[in-house]
């Protein structure tokens, strides 16, 4: 994948024919960019995430199993799975004031932690009130992650390769959820299989802590703590010396900006400042209309959703559920090639439509399903609902899965980039939380066929927020996309740009 780009720097212009060939795999930047690449893939070792994601899915079919109370009853069967959830929403939000306060490397060291002892306390449950508080510290070490890794990779990366670089971070959550369902097959015939299964889930989190020693801190992060030296040392390993020199000028002025600016920066700032709230509202929007079109009602109940269609053995539905988590990290991959390629907006669109279009096929299959006579014919309308989910999964993946925290990782300044990615992660993480805890209720109130045509319902309304409200990112530096808030917010001289940078959005 090779794409042509600009200096990230120089701020002059948005000529590509005045740029230079820059690719994901080799670029100008040699050895430098080499080894930043494989300490990036180090750090991309969040996959801890999206393996508790996947994990909850098979354990929950055993938990049942082993606690009736938990099988009687369709709201603690939602707690389970949504208190990790409700864990994150509250990580999100302290993670903001954590990341900006200590840094992003100290947050990650804390999210593993937290993360450790909570999956120990699942593993050794006596009931389920114990389960749902280790649920709850998981959820907390969860959170604080899904601010940290954009925001860290974002800011260790150049800009022509950072929507690809911020993606294969995805491509670790997805790749996570596929780890989890092997884990889970791996021990359906294991004495205790549910605690063996949340167990080990401390395994990556403990790998992550000391492998994250060995890293650097966001060189950003230092140069406005004043520690201009550590961060020239790590920005020295991922630029050559003409790019560098461009790279320190840029954070330089940053510096002088901040050193104006009376008081740090809080929640309500975010909402005083025109562009701010422009910037909030295309990255929070994102976040929402990425839950409730529907992917973790997918990836959590995906097992479940397969017994529906008529696979009765757990065995069989999470065999059926591993290919489609297979599918969601193959769906990353391709992201990943088309994300600075492409653009966000028509990479997001594309998945969105073809998401709507997955469905409508879910719909109709569980809907013809239910009046299906002969056990042959409900057989094939399984069948047809196991597809709509794979399909499902195959748009959803390369889109609405990397876009949403790749926009938000690099659309807001440098003094709000914590805080506003800690508000739009607890966005996320509440929408989460409503549709898991609500999904099988809404289920057993309308029926599966119409929550499925209820959540088309809410892509099409994405579609549309994403074409009104999200602007091209592609290859722009933090700069530049902060001048470009500004000329949405006050038009052309708003920016003091002599180019519009909006015109890179056609």
């Amino acid at each position: 994948m090779t794409i042509m780009s600009m200096p990230s720097s120089s701020g002059s212009n948005l000529d590509p024919s005045r740029g230079r060939s820059l690719s994901y795999f080799s670029n100008s930047y040699g050895p430098r960019a080499r080894r930043h690449r494989r300490r990036a893939a180090h750090r991309r070792r969040r996959s801890f995430v999206c393996y508790d994601t996947g994990v909850i899915s098979g354990a929950l079919l055993y938990i049942k199993d082993d606690f009736p109370l938990v099988k009687e009853s369709s709201f603690l069967q939602e707690t389970i799975v949504s208190m990790a959830i409700f864990g994150a929403i509250i990580g999100a939000a302290w993670g903001g004031w954590v990341n900006d306060a200590y840094g992003r490397k100290k947050a990650t060291l804390l999210a593993d932690m937290i993360f450790a002892i909570g999956s120990f306390i699942m593993c050794a449950a006596p009931d389920p009130y114990v389960l749902i508080l280790g649920r709850l510290l998981v959820g907390l070490g969860v959170g604080i992650a899904s601010v940290t890794a954009p925001v860290y990779i974002a800011e260790a990366s150049p800009s022509e390769i950072r929507g690809a670089l911020v993606s294969t971070n995805v491509l670790m959550i997805t790749g996570g959820q596929f780890i989890s369902y092997l884990v889970n097959l791996a021990f359906t015939e294991v004495a205790g299989t549910w605690r063996w299964m949340l167990g080990v889930a401390a395994l990556p989190a403990i790998i992550q802590f000391f492998l994250m020693l060995l890293l650097p801190e966001s060189p950003r992060w230092l140069f406005r703590k004043n520690e201009k030296a550590k961060a020239i040392a790590i920005l020295s390993k991922i630029y050559d010396f003409e790019r560098l020199n461009e790279e320190i000028d840029i954070l330089s002025s940053a510096s002088e900006l901040d050193i104006f600016r009376k008081t740090k920066p809080g929640c309500l700032d975010v909402f005083r400042s025109k562009e701010m709230r422009l910037a909030f509202f295309a990255g929070a929007g994102l976040q929402a209309f990425q839950q409730f079109t529907g992917i973790n009602t997918v990836m959590y109940y995906s097992p479940t959703i397969v017994q529906m269609a008529g696979f009765s053995s757990n065995q069989l539905a999470l065999l059926l559920s591993l290919i489609v988590a297979s599918m969601n990290a193959a769906g990353t991959i391709v992201g990943i090639f088309l994300i600075d390629r492409c653009g966000r907006r028509k990479l997001v669109l594309t998945s969105l439509f073809g998401v709507f279009i997955s469905l409508l096929l879910l719909g109709f299959s569980f809907s013809v399903e239910s009046s299906a006579i002969s056990s042959n014919l409900k057989a094939s309308y399984g069948w047809l609902a196991v597809a709509g989910l794979a399909l499902y999964i195959l748009f959803f993946s390369p889109g609405m899965g990397p876009v949403p925290w790749a926009v938000n990782s690099e659309i807001y300044p440098e003094a709000y980039r914590g805080i506003c990615g800690g508000m739009s992660a607890t966005v996320n993480w509440v929408s989460n939380l409503i549709v898991a805890q609500s999904f099988l209720s809404i289920i057993g109130l309308v029926g599966t066929s119409v929550t499925f045509f209820i959540i088309a319902g809410i892509t099409v309304l994405a579609f549309a927020f994403v074409i009104a409200f999200v602007p091209e990112t592609k290859g722009l530096s933090f700069e530049e996309v902060d001048r470009l808030w500004k000329e949405r917010a006050w038009g052309p001289a708003g920016g003091n740009y002599r180019q519009s940078l909006l015109d890179s959005e056609a």
